[in-house]
């Protein structure tokens, strides 16, 4: 079908004539200049899933002696169109680019119009109407901006209907979301950064969850798919969904990604607390070193981005330790590690063939705690010791500062999560550690470090009291405590949830596989052995 040709044709371009062809899945053209080798490099093709729109190119306005224009501007009667489509520069940047045909005659014109219109509609799944959140108060205020003058042409040009709604306050988008008529849109898009973004995640799969009658708050709940696809503008801090997702934070790359209807699944975990929901998370949880330096970052955001660059140091130089247990569920049949320096890109095979096999083990809290201890062939498992930073990456958690991400091996839609669990150790050796972040060095060679894949993990603080060894966990409060004391001290950290403030300490997360869609389509490379050679496999 490849080699199908649907219309052949010869046209102008740049006064020169080329052999257009149309095929069902490209559009190429090539110069007839017999005996010239050098035109030969003008030559070229698009493939049409890339094909932003087809548009007639009205005739030019001429200027008569009394200043007036004599304007010739009837589309049937054009004989010349636009190919308006996506050209790739480096660094995963993409920008629209043009080429224009001179037909010999209107009817002719009109002709390939409709053919490529048809084409792209009846192939390609997309968007013609989309709900528009834009954030006017995160990252450097940008959002409007970005939105009016970045997006909305392309968007305009496309023939996308956007109703755009400007949020006031922290949470209007997701209180919108339970309200709004959504039956009617092919997608979410949200203008702003990481917050935003988990805003609008939260607010449509509580909506389906309710609307499907699943009891969100059930940990072990079978939670079902949004049908809408979310679209991720940024124009935050750190923009690390965006990052992961597309593998840049530019405005009109992930634009034209949403126009052409690109398609990428992605993980969402659920945290619980005493058998309450939460949140949902997509990115990045930590506890420790990670959630006091969004607590205090909190404090500051007057300052701007660069208020996370002072409580980070702020946060280092005090180095708090804390001490709990964690237990977790381990990922055993997949072939992939957090340690095997392989990347997730566009049409990974580890997310394609993903999925749980097996139920989990179920997890027995009466048992008492070991320092590791496993029930059974990938089972659960415990690991308890006192902590710099307990952390999980469902995904890479790339950004700018961290252009590899805090785990450069986790995967967009493995249903797993990558349980790094950072010890105690001396400044300096962690300082060796965040340092790496900055660079392709691995990240995880070191001794006070332990990370494992897991599909759910559950963490218990310590209560940290006098003089008795034996450990009781408290079932209501859901931390550990040792008994028969005179005082006790709470020191527990808050967890960072993609950005925003856990305060429960004692929590339960479980990763649920490709819960939502994005307009995306994952990380592009040339070579990567491990992918698939196509980039969309969402159902």
């Amino acid at each position: 079908m490849a080699d199908q040709v649907l219309a052949r044709e010869t046209f102008l371009l740049k006064n020169r004539q080329f052999d257009v062809t149309l095929s069902p899945t490209a559009l190429s053209w090539y110069p007839l200049t017999a005996g010239d080798a050098l035109h030969a490099l003008d030559s070229n093709a698009v493939d049409l899933s890339e094909v932003i729109a087809v548009t007639p190119v009205e005739k030019h306005c001429h200027r008569n002696k009394d200043g007036f224009s004599d304007i010739e501007l009837t589309p049937i009667s054009c004989s010349r169109f636009a190919v308006h489509y996506v050209q790739k520069k480096r660094g995963r940047i993409w920008r629209p680019g043009k080429v224009t045909f001179k037909c010999p005659d209107p009817t002719v014109c009109r002709q390939w119009i409709d053919r490529l219109q048809e084409r792209l509609n009846q192939e390609y799944l997309r968007p013609r109407r989309l709900l528009v959140f834009v954030n006017p108060f995160g990252g450097k205020k940008r959002g409007v901006q970005i939105y009016q003058q970045k997006v909305a042409p392309l968007f305009d040009l496309a023939r996308i209907k956007a109703d755009v709604i400007v949020t006031e306050r922290a949470g209007h988008a997701r209180d919108l979301l339970q309200e709004l008529e959504l039956n009617k849109l092919d997608g979410i898009v949200c203008v702003g950064g990481d917050g935003m973004f988990s805003e609008i995640l939260n607010g449509l799969i509580t909506r389906t969850q309710q609307e499907a009658g699943v009891d969100k708050d059930w940990l072990a709940a079978e939670l079902v798919r949004p049908h809408l696809r979310i679209g991720i503008i940024p124009a935050g801090s750190t923009d690390a969904v965006s990052y992961a997702t597309v593998g840049v934070n530019d405005p009109v790359t992930s634009a034209l990604h949403i126009i052409i209807g690109d398609c990428q699944p992605l993980d969402v975990s659920s945290v619980h607390y005493r058998s309450q929901l939460l949140r949902y998370n997509v990115s990045f949880l930590g506890y420790g070193f990670y959630g006091d330096v969004v607590r205090d970052s909190d404090l500051r955001r007057w300052m701007g981005p660069s208020r996370y660059d002072y409580s980070g140091f702020k946060k280092f130089c005090r180095r708090k330790i804390y001490e709990g247990e964690v237990a977790f569920l381990p990922c055993t049949d997949q072939g992939s590690s957090p340690y095997d320096q392989i990347r997730c890109t566009e049409g990974c095979l580890v997310c394609k063939q993903a999925g749980e096999k097996d139920k989990p083990t179920p997890f027995n809290p009466s048992e008492q705690p070991r320092a590791v201890e496993t029930f059974g062939p990938g089972g659960w498992q415990r690991v308890r010791g006192r902590f710099i930073a307990i952390n999980a990456a469902t995904n890479s958690c790339a950004c700018k500062k961290t252009p590899k991400g805090v785990s450069p091996s986790a995967h967009l839609a493995d249903g797993c999560t990558d349980l790094i669990l950072i010890h105690a150790t001396p400044r300096y050796r962690f300082l060796g550690h965040l340092l790496k972040h900055l660079t392709d060095s691995d990240r995880f060679n070191h001794s006070f470090i332990e990370v494992y894949r897991v599909r759910e993990f559950k963490f218990r603080p310590v209560i940290i009291e006098e003089a008795e060894d034996e450990m009781v966990e408290d079932e209501e409060a859901g931390v550990l405590s040792r008994r028969n004391c005179r005082r006790n001290t709470r020191r527990n950290s808050v967890w960072n949830c993609d950005g925003e403030i856990i305060d429960q300490p004692a929590i339960d997360v479980k990763v649920h596989c490709q819960l939502i869609k994005l307009f995306a389509r994952g990380i592009e490379e040339k070579k990567q052995s491990s992918c698939w050679p196509v980039g969309c496999f969402c159902a």
